[in-house]
């Protein structure tokens, strides 16, 4: 079974975007109905905010529980919301309901101490390489060998450039001997020319409104469960072959 993992917010402006902690909820449950195996999320304030507020995250947690029990939930710990390390840290050693998983940008100050935190409360760590300097990076971490897998997200959104990244991060890896699951992602005009070439490789593979408007074809999507539904297609159509 081809891991597929549904980012269903972020900082986009679409109107499909779930905020509050009950459309997060609902938008978790379609899009696992779609066929999505694991749900990451951002949590956002009555401004509408990205946030690391601990009333704000365990609510989305939550409620993403509430709608989909025993789905694996992962939550942004993302430097774009708190810059400051030891802020970051504070912020998040406030949460009293956990995620099953956090994603961890391995380029980012104080990502070491945040991911020894996390896994001494027992929640899983998801490793994101941005770059190949943040691959590099992590082949050099004390975690590299307790995380539960890796996401390759070349950020660029020319789809050459983010597949040439997407390699690049992948092969250092590989040298490495690191052999966790891998799920790669692109953004905008990258992403499903990131996703079907992580697909040819056998790898899992994310979507959804935080990364990406359109279907493979270029139409605007209305949903996550519809971005999912592609994905679908797109894991299907490459197993065929």
């Amino acid at each position: 079974m081809t891991f597929l993992q549904v980012a269903l917010n972020g900082d986009r402006r679409h109107e499909a975007v779930p905020k509050s902690a009950e459309a997060i909820g609902r938008e978790a449950l379609a899009s696992i109905r779609a066929g999505a195996h694991s749900v990451h999320v951002h949590a956002f304030d009555a401004a509408g905010r990205e946030t690391l507020n601990a009333a704000e995250c365990d609510a989305v947690v939550t409620a993403i529980r509430e709608s989909c029990p025993g789905v694996p939930i992962s939550l942004t710990t993302s430097a774009t919301i708190i810059a400051d390390p030891a802020a970051r840290l504070a912020a998040v050693r406030g949460w009293t309901v956990l995620p099953d998983l956090v994603t961890a940008n391995q380029g980012e100050d104080g990502i070491t101490e945040l991911c020894q935190w996390f896994l001494a409360k027992g929640v899983g760590i998801e490793a994101g390489l941005l770059s190949p300097d943040d691959a590099r990076n992590f082949v050099a971490s004390p975690i590299r060998a307790h995380c539960r897998r890796v996401l390759i997200e070349p950020l660029n959104p020319d789809p050459a450039t983010a597949l040439r990244d997407a390699e690049d991060m992948e092969a250092i890896v590989i040298a490495a001997g690191i052999t966790l699951p891998q799920v790669h992602h692109g953004y905008d005009g990258s992403c499903w020319a990131v996703n079907r070439r992580a697909l040819t490789r056998g790898h899992g593979i994310r979507t959804g409104l935080e990364d990406v408007a359109v279907l493979p074809d270029g139409t605007p999507t209305r949903s996550n469960g519809q971005l999912v539904e592609a994905a679908r297609r797109m894991i299907a159509e490459v197993k065929g072959r």
